[in-house]
């Protein structure tokens, strides 16, 4: 129950959260739903006080649901060795190619955005994830670690795309794939 109010107090946030005079966030052109679902690694993130108990092996796994949903698996390692869990529902924001998501967790009522502001678009190797207000990001990979000439990239991308490279915190990743 503490998660699903540490969930829902997330997304009331992210819908709070105000953008600043600047151009629109972009997301990628299209994202074929197929390929994105299953397990990706947390590698890292502008850090935020929904997961201020995470502290290693953070994962999320989308799965399609014949709905058109994506049921959402979120896992992280806390301090004291256990794992934590937070299950969440996306639903797709119509037009957007499905480059655009609204998640809600704990059955909240509250949906917030989780954007796809970049993508490996050849093998779904990496993804880079965020919010229109620029005030959370998430870079994710398939395997729990990216080499560093794709990091590097990645975070170069984040800072076109009006995201400060200094705030980008690196998550650590114990578990093998």
């Amino acid at each position: 129950m503490k998660a699903g109010i540490l969930f829902s107090a997330m997304l009331i946030t992210l819908l709070l959260a105000g953008c600043a005079s600047r151009p629109p966030l972009p997301t990628v052109p299209r994202v074929d739903i197929k390929r994105y679902e299953g397990r990706w690694f947390e590698i890292a993130k502008y850090p935020n006080w929904f997961q201020r108990g995470c502290v290693a092996d953070t994962t999320a796994e989308y799965t399609a649901q014949p709905d058109g949903s994506i049921r959402i698996m979120n896992r992280c390692r806390q301090k004291n060795g256990s794992i934590r869990e937070a299950k969440g529902q996306a639903t797709i924001v119509p037009g957007s190619n499905n480059s655009k998501l609204r998640v809600r967790f704990a059955g909240s009522p509250i949906a917030g955005d989780y954007w796809i502001i970049g993508l490996d678009e050849k093998n779904y190797s990496w993804a880079l994830v965020g919010h229109p207000s620029r005030q959370f990001l998430w870079i994710l990979a398939r395997d729990p670690q990216l080499n560093p000439t794709s990091y590097s990239n990645i975070v170069s991308l984040a800072e076109k795309l009006g995201y400060k490279a200094a705030r980008i915190e690196k998550s650590t990743q114990t578990s093998s794939k």
